[in-house]
């Protein structure tokens, strides 16, 4: 109830001027602050000079951002468009073999890059996975992978592990930890679809062809072994649609570039000392558009992964779902490959249809826990996890208190219109604990406690007030697009 229910046009357009003027109101905010503060020593290290004709200096302070699409763009770029030929080719002279030659190509390129000490520990982890899932017992593959995961997450073994891998470059440290990391990921998927196969076993060569492949060997996203062993026929008009993505995708890096130049929402909330002088409304927008970005470098960067892998006939992740349109934990993730993981083995898994409060626990639990493995165990992780594993155990707790008498009562009195909105102000306040769980994660935790303190209790009532009604527009305005999509999908 609520979802279906529409809204008069008038009140959706006085939602649409609210938020638009909003956002352009924080954001003014945010680029008085850029400006005025581009020579702080402060900024030193994270704003550099940029594209010259702009004159003004770029935020770099996302390394992951830079190394993609400036300092090692060449490399990535040289490496994905070899591997698009040599499969191209290959395809054509031998179509049924097109996994194996994936699979010889990418572990080459592995050998080549990180050297054979790494390549040795990579093929261990999936010599102990692959014995393992040969015993068909689902409780001994994720024991296994665990451990193995453990060890390169945790010390003293993943120090040890590390200098196994011989040479020193740059991206040396995060081409080891995501290598291993998504290797174990793909191994424990293999495993534990081996488990379910009824006749017979998976062969070691298909692990290898599924593990080996390149453009998700080091970067994600992690694409489940049964999905990537069904490949796929090319659809119509699937070349169109790839080079339109193609060439989205370079736009949204032209812009969030261009966007670098004026808005230093990156550096701005290092600098604790800055932060405390600037506006609550200067706050909101920077706390929003940092989940924003992250997003965007998601969708961006996998995306550009994903475009080859459709070349390939593959049907990879799809981007995650955007920040701007969640207002629910259940839909919160920032890597879809990661996510689709976790539910199909975890969190679905033992949490069945999610109506049962203990095994939502449970579930919610087992999947965070394995989360804060994958991420690296420390206070910040904790706390992350802790939070957003609350948020989505009070969702259900709510939806399961508002269902009993004499709420659901009067909920079925009013009008749906009526129901729409009231759900839309707890959705409101919903988001913006999504905002303030995560913005820890890519900021820190001074940045958030400061963020949620200006907003909740320094900036009550007018501050608090005028953000969640600007929240309430957005809220509603995504509820009218997923009621249009719902209609269109009902009629097809």
């Amino acid at each position: 109830m609520g979802i279906k229910a529409a809204l008069p046009r008038y009140e959706l357009y006085l939602y649409t001027a609210v938020l638009g003027g909003a956002l352009i109101w924080a954001a003014s905010w945010i680029f008085e602050a850029s400006s005025e503060n581009v020579n702080r020593k402060a900024f030193k290290e994270s704003v550099k000079p940029g594209w010259h004709y702009f004159g003004r200096k770029m935020d770099v302070a996302d390394f992951e951002w830079i190394m993609w699409f400036n300092t090692f763009r060449n490399h990535i770029l040289f490496a994905l468009v070899g591997h698009v030929i040599f499969a191209k080719i290959f395809t054509l002279v031998a179509p049924k073999h097109r996994s194996l030659v994936f699979g010889v190509y990418g572990g080459l390129a592995v050998l080549v890059t990180m050297g054979w000490t790494f390549m040795a520990l990579v093929l261990s982890h999936c010599i102990i996975l692959y014995s393992v899932a040969l015993v068909k017992r689902k409780w001994m593959c994720f024991t296994a992978g665990l451990i193995t995961l453990a060890s390169i997450k945790l010390e003293p073994y993943n120090s040890w592990q590390e200098t196994l891998v011989t040479g020193s470059f740059n991206l040396q440290d995060i081409l080891f930890y995501g290598g291993c990391g998504f290797s174990i990921f793909r191994c424990m998927s293999f495993a534990l679809e081996n488990c379910e196969k009824k006749d017979g076993n998976y062969t070691f060569s298909d692990l290898l062809k599924y593990n080996f492949y390149l453009p998700f060997f080091f970067f994600g996203p992690i694409m489940t072994f049964d999905r990537y062993h069904a490949q796929l026929t090319r659809k119509d008009r699937e070349m169109w649609n790839i080079t339109i993505k193609a060439f989205l995708h370079l736009g949204v890096i032209l812009l969030v570039d261009v966007f670098f130049h004026y808005l230093y929402i990156l550096t701005i909330p290092s600098d604790m000392k800055l932060v405390t002088r600037l506006s609550d409304w200067c706050l909101a927008g920077l706390a929003y558009s940092n989940l924003v970005y992250d997003w965007v470098k998601a969708a961006v960067m996998f995306g550009v992964i994903n475009t080859v892998a459709t070349l390939d006939h593959l049907d990879p992740p799809q981007p995650p779902k955007c920040l701007t349109m969640l207002y629910v934990f259940a839909e919160t993730h920032f890597d879809r490959g990661i996510n689709d993981w976790l539910c199909k083995y975890v969190y679905d898994y033992i949490g069945g249809n999610h109506d049962k409060i203990f095994k939502e626990l449970l579930a919610t639990t087992c999947t965070f826990a394995i989360t804060t493995l994958w991420l690296g165990p420390c206070e910040l992780v904790y706390i992350w996890s802790f939070f957003n594993c609350f948020g989505l155990n009070f969702e259900l707790w709510v939806a399961k208190f508002f269902s009993l008498p004499p709420f659901s009562t009067i909920e079925g009195a009013m009008g749906e219109a009526m129901s729409r909105r009231i759900r839309g102000v707890f959705n409101s306040a919903n988001f913006w604990a999504i905002v303030l769980y995560n913005v820890l994660s890519l900021n820190s935790l001074d940045f958030a406690k400061l963020v949620g303190r200006r907003l909740i209790v320094r900036g009550f009532p007018l501050s608090t007030l005028s953000v969640l009604f600007v929240t309430y527009c957005g809220v509603q305005l995504v509820k009218e697009r997923e009621r249009q999509q719902a209609l269109i999908l009902k009629e097809k």
